[in-house]
């Protein structure tokens, strides 16, 4: 069976629908039943920032202010379709992402003509529950940042208010924009066929003194389809919005013009749908942490690609449960220790920007002003395992790899293979040509784990048997003489 579709469980939608319209207040972190999820997790979702590079990238190269706030606006438009889909078909229509837990990371590249495109994201906050993410190329100096907490509330449609801020800059041009993060209806829900859709007013303002305002107009009831994901966008110099430079129209899930209004010609169409997009590249699941998402989720998502809405619901529950008993250990949260971001108690240039609007960024509202730890970051400092050997459901464990599933990495002492080689040459005093090779565990012999020793010694970290195995193996295999 596949993939269970929101049309062929109309009935059960409605008793669910019916049972929410009783709720008040905030619907964030509501426990949905599986047939209206998501294969998705909600920290995956900032990936559509950065699937089309190359646009992402594109303002870096102009030398004029003005057509730089163009081509942020071109990307930020250009972003909308997938990112409110999540990658679906509008006949699949939408799903509720998975409820990111405390601590869950999603990290990932895009490799195109623009060089490498990376994304890190992170759930930083459980209550209230936060996501932060950081896109960026260093080829081109170009890096979006900022973290967002949404409020769900029900009125016919589900309404989704996003609390938070992103930020764009260009490094060669020292230019920050800020990003809006825009609300989100979801419509058609008793149909069987939800959709999302944008309304309301939203600008970006630089740095630079150029401004792009974006006005979302979507269908109404009666309305027609025409309608549906329309908007009307233009750039402007601070101060003569009636004036504009330039001019972007159209649908944001299918075609928009951009026009320049000083030459009074079209100078682009883009089409959302048929734009080339570049793969998302990930590590494999016998290389990700536990912690990643795509391994946490996997048996969840792997039953809801089956429809098999059961052992979903089996493999959600265990997760959640795990966390739940986790939060009672660590004040709700509140004594986690995030990994890639920092929570910061201000995010100036994002404040100056959101002032000029008459608007103003409040970091309580997203317990912190969270910041991508850079340095460490380029310093190499971020190495699984993550969190020691504790799993997302709470549980201690080691994982092997089996070469027919791709399961997690092999661990030992609570340390991933990528980290065995400097272990046993710094115990050892061995050379390199003679430590443990990560390709030649991938190859062991199936079944072969590393454990740390019977007797509990800190200075063996496998026992006798073990370490003739693989010495045997590694014989047989390179012709090398084995480690004595």
């Amino acid at each position: 069976m596949s993939e269970a579709s929101l049309a062929e469980n109309r009935s059960k939608l409605k008793d669910f629908i019916a049972s929410i319209a009783t709720i008040r207040g905030d619907l964030s972190n509501i426990t949905a039943p599986p047939f209206v999820l998501d294969t998705k997790s909600a920290v995956e979702l900032p990936a559509f920032w950065a699937e089309r590079p190359s646009v992402f990238v594109a303002p870096a190269a102009s030398e004029d202010p003005a057509e730089r706030a163009l081509l942020v606006l071109k990307w930020f438009i250009s972003a909308l379709r997938n990112q409110q889909y999540a990658g679906r078909s509008e006949e699949e229509g939408v799903k509720k992402p998975l409820n990111a837990f405390l601590g869950e990371v999603f990290v990932a590249r895009w490799e195109d003509s623009s060089g490498t495109t990376r994304l890190v994201s992170e759930q930083v906050s459980h209550h209230p529950p936060v996501t932060a993410c950081r896109v960026w190329n260093d080829e081109h100096g170009v890096s979006a940042e900022g973290y967002t907490r949404q409020e769900i509330t029900f009125s016919g449609s589900i309404n989704i208010q996003q609390i938070g801020h992103a930020t764009l800059y260009l490094s060669k041009h020292d230019e920050t924009y800020l990003i809006p993060l825009p609300n989100v209806k979801i419509k058609g829900i008793l149909t069987g066929g939800p959709y999302p859709e944008l309304e309301g007013n939203y600008k970006i303002p630089c740095t630079s003194g150029y401004t792009s305002s974006i006005e979302f107009e979507g269908k109404g009831i009666l309305g027609s389809a025409s309608k549906k994901h329309k908007f009307d966008a233009k750039v402007y110099r601070n101060g003569e919005e009636e004036r504009p430079l330039y001019t972007v129209t159209g649908n944001w899930d299918s075609t928009f013009v951009i026009h320049d209004i000083g030459k009074a010609q079209d100078i682009e169409t883009f089409d959302v749908q048929t734009a080339k997009t570049t793969p998302i590249m990930t590590d494999s699941l016998s290389e990700q942490d536990p912690w990643e998402s795509r391994l946490a989720w996997r048996d969840v998502r792997e039953a809801l690609q089956k429809g098999n809405m059961q052992a979903a619901a089996d493999a959600k529950s265990k997760l959640e449960n795990g966390q739940r008993d986790m939060r009672k250990l660590d004040g709700d949260g509140k004594n986690w220790n995030r990994l890639f971001y920092g929570a910061d108690d201000v995010d100036e240039v994002a404040e100056r920007l959101a002032r000029e609007l008459g608007d103003t960024i409040d970091p309580k509202e997203t317990v912190a002003a969270w910041k991508f730890r850079l340095k460490d970051w380029d310093e190499g400092k971020f190495q699984r395992p993550y969190h020691g050997d504790i799993l997302p459901d709470n549980s201690h464990g080691q994982r092997k790899v089996n070469k027919d599933k791709d399961e997690a990495p092999i661990q030992t002492n609570g340390k991933p293979v990528e980290n065995i080689q400097s272990s046993l040459s710094s115990r050892e005093g061995k050379s390199d040509e003679h430590s443990l090779q990560i390709n030649d565990l991938h190859d062991a012999p199936q079944g072969l784990a590393l454990t740390p020793s019977e007797t509990g010694s800190e200075k063996d970290i496998m026992s006798a048997e073990e370490r003739s195995r693989i010495e045997e193996f590694l014989r047989d295999r390179n012709s090398n003489s084995a480690r004595r």
